[in-house]
């Protein structure tokens, strides 16, 4: 296995989390996502990656979205908030994400 293997496996577990600690902040839609992302190279995504995941996510309500009509003429924009079984189930995930932190650095040695 190569670095970027390694890094698509990383990208791979910890997307769902950083998206849904996105959508806590506030309501947000799918392009801003993308963007976002990218901000941060180790986890940028394409479409084609991100919006299967916001549908996974409706359907097992961890995030509900509306419609919002855009400035200027532009098309209206699917925005996604999180839910209270959102809230929960990303409560859980940061806990787990502390603790291998905390492993993690364990094992480092620090």
């Amino acid at each position: 296995m190569n670095l970027d293997d390694w890094k698509s496996q990383i990208k791979r577990g910890t997307l769902e989390f950083c998206i849904l600690l996105m959508i806590r902040q506030k309501p947000i839609y799918g392009y801003e996502i993308i963007q976002r992302l990218e901000q941060y190279p180790i986890l940028a995504a394409k479409e084609n990656t991100i919006y299967p995941l916001l549908r996974r996510l409706l359907k097992e309500e961890y995030i509900s979205s509306y419609w919002q009509e855009s400035a200027e003429g532009l098309p209206p924009r699917k925005y996604y908030s999180i839910t209270p079984k959102g809230q929960e189930y990303l409560a859980a995930m940061s806990t787990e994400w502390e603790h291998l932190l905390e492993a993690i650095n364990q094992v480092k040695g620090e």
